[in-house]
């Protein structure tokens, strides 16, 4: 199956989402495979099988979120010198999300700026993070906060990966499947509540359903300057989260599924969510085995680190709310004490 992202004349390339169409990949160049130490030992030699092109390597990297900084960014860049890339060269992003950030930076970077291909192997990196050409990394003063857009040449997404996929990051790209339900489809939400997505149809029909939202949200606004940002649906919860376990205690998708509990319990503060859809919300991610819940132990230092945040501007806090299922508000003007009343709620 293919879906396209067509962008708006002269904003950027458009390029093609492949689900389970990879056979070969073909390069009149050189290309460079990253990767990581745990994707390497399960993938690295059959991918290899599928790549043709003038020159083909290979850098290994560290597993782990820790590891997504400017640190690693020098290494893959160091390498792809030492390989003698050139510009038209291209780079093959394999592993997850963390893989698909740092290849795309990267690229972006190298000579200034080489074509790159998505091949995730996580759900969260083929349903969302692959998609859209968002690429960076992280420092001490919070998540992604350093990067670029910068859109792949095509992104290959391929259910034969999943298999290898241990439970716990399988539940963590469905968090951002029920992101995306929530935000702009109610059917989709009310299918996918009682869904059973170990069958292989229903999780092919999650996956292609969640990837045509995220490419046509992304094909309106490439730059996140208007619907994009919706995507951060319980995000800013999130990085604050993972900026306070230094990366190691969730996973970017239980985080993710924390924040939208948090997100939840501060629409329905405001009136823009029934208390039972709350909930109705919450019992879905615990379905998919996901943590839904977080004690802050400091409140002023949790409401602070919003500030970091790059949808943050101007001395206010933005956030994705749900209104209703399917439908949502951008908003900025929440006063001080209402947030931190809902940051009390998980500091308890």
């Amino acid at each position: 199956m293919r879906i396209d992202i067509r962008f708006l004349p002269y904003e950027s390339k458009d390029y093609a989402i492949f689900i389970d169409e990879l056979k070969e990949l073909n390069f009149n160049g050189k290309a460079a495979i990253i990767t990581n130490d745990t994707v390497a030992p399960l993938h690295l030699e059959s991918f290899k099988k599928m790549v043709k092109a003038k020159e083909l390597y290979e850098v290994i990297i560290k597993d782990g979120e820790e590891y997504k900084n400017l640190q690693t960014i020098e290494y893959i860049l160091n390498e792809l010198f030492r390989f003698k890339l050139d510009r038209k060269s291209t780079l093959l992003a394999l592993g997850g999300g963390v893989i698909g950030d740092m290849t795309g930076f990267a690229a972006s970077l190298y000579q200034r700026g080489i074509d790159f291909v998505q091949v995730p192997t996580t759900l969260l990196a083929q349903v969302d993070a692959s998609v859209g050409g968002k690429t960076g990394v992280n420092n001490s003063f919070g998540k992604n906060l350093i990067g670029a857009f910068y859109q792949p040449r095509a992104v290959y997404c391929e259910s034969k990966f999943l298999k290898t996929l241990p439970k716990r990051e399988f539940s963590a790209g469905v968090a951002e499947i029920v992101k995306m339900a929530v935000m702009f489809d109610r059917e989709f939400y009310e299918w996918l509540k009682n869904a059973d997505l170990d069958d292989k149809n229903s999780l092919q029909k999650a996956i292609r359903k969640s990837i045509e939202i995220k490419a046509k949200v992304v094909a309106l606004d490439e730059k996140e300057s208007g619907v994009r940002a919706v995507l951060n649906y319980g995000h800013t919860f999130a990085h604050v989260i993972e900026q306070k376990t230094n990366y190691r205690g969730y996973l970017h998708g239980e985080a993710v599924a924390i924040g939208m509990v948090m997100a939840n319990e501060l629409a329905v503060n405001l009136g823009l969510l029934e208390r039972t859809l709350a909930q109705e919300i919450e019992r879905t991610l615990q379905k998919f085995s996901l943590p839904t819940r977080y004690k802050i132990e400091d409140i002023d230092g949790f409401y602070n680190s919003f500030f970091l945040d790059k949808k943050s501007a101007n001395s206010k806090i933005t956030f994705i709310l749900p209104d209703n299922i399917g439908n949502f508000a951008i908003r900025d003007d929440i006063n001080e004490q209402v947030i931190k009343d809902v940051l009390g709620v998980f500091a308890e």
